[in-house]
């Protein structure tokens, strides 16, 4: 699956973007977001991700910036089912990219295939120490749950208190017909 936003191209990772992620996404701050990625974090890593089963109906990307020459990484996002069962939604995007607003704008795309895919709601969380996660998932008219609850990151090596969010995608009057 692909998708085209008005500044970026998401599309599956392939093997030969292992070196362009490994330079991406090389930063610990970034990576310490994150659930899931190792720190360090390089080629081996990169090389790993991309060759990484994938749930063939959950789309996972990375974005690239549209440009006059080659398109640039500039991120990832994707859906990932989480072991309750629950769909979540994630992104991360380079450090030299942060502010651009390209987190939203592959949000927001990532969230209408959610919705062709026919699913009933995203669940999403954010690192409490890092509140520029949230208010991009609030632009995505995420709402807060009421719960925080500990959530490994496999980069600190700990656990960090997480805030969780929902967003719904069924329309209330679909709602109530159901």
């Amino acid at each position: 699956m692909f998708a085209r936003t008005d500044r970026l191209l998401l599309r599956p990772g392939w093997a030969e973007d292992a070196p362009a992620l490994a330079g991406a996404i090389a930063d610990e701050q970034i990576v310490r977001n994150l659930a899931t990625a190792p720190w360090p974090y390089g080629l081996k890593e990169a090389e790993a991700f991309l060759a990484a089963p994938r749930d063939p109906v959950l789309p996972s990307f990375l974005l690239f910036a549209r440009t006059a020459g080659a398109p640039e990484l500039v991120g990832s996002c994707g859906l990932g089912r989480r072991p309750s069962g629950a769909v979540e939604l994630g992104y991360w995007i380079a450090r030299a990219h942060w502010g651009s607003g390209y987190a939203t704008e592959a949000g927001r795309q990532l969230v209408e295939i959610a919705r062709t895919l026919g699913l009933a709601q995203l669940e999403a969380g954010y690192f409490v120490d890092n509140p520029a996660s949230g208010r991009v998932l609030e632009k995505l008219r995420f709402t807060p749950t009421g719960l925080t609850a500990p959530r490994m990151s496999c980069a600190r090596g700990a656990e960090a208190m997480t805030r969780l969010l929902r967003l719904s995608l069924v329309e209330a009057s679909q709602q109530l017909a159901a």
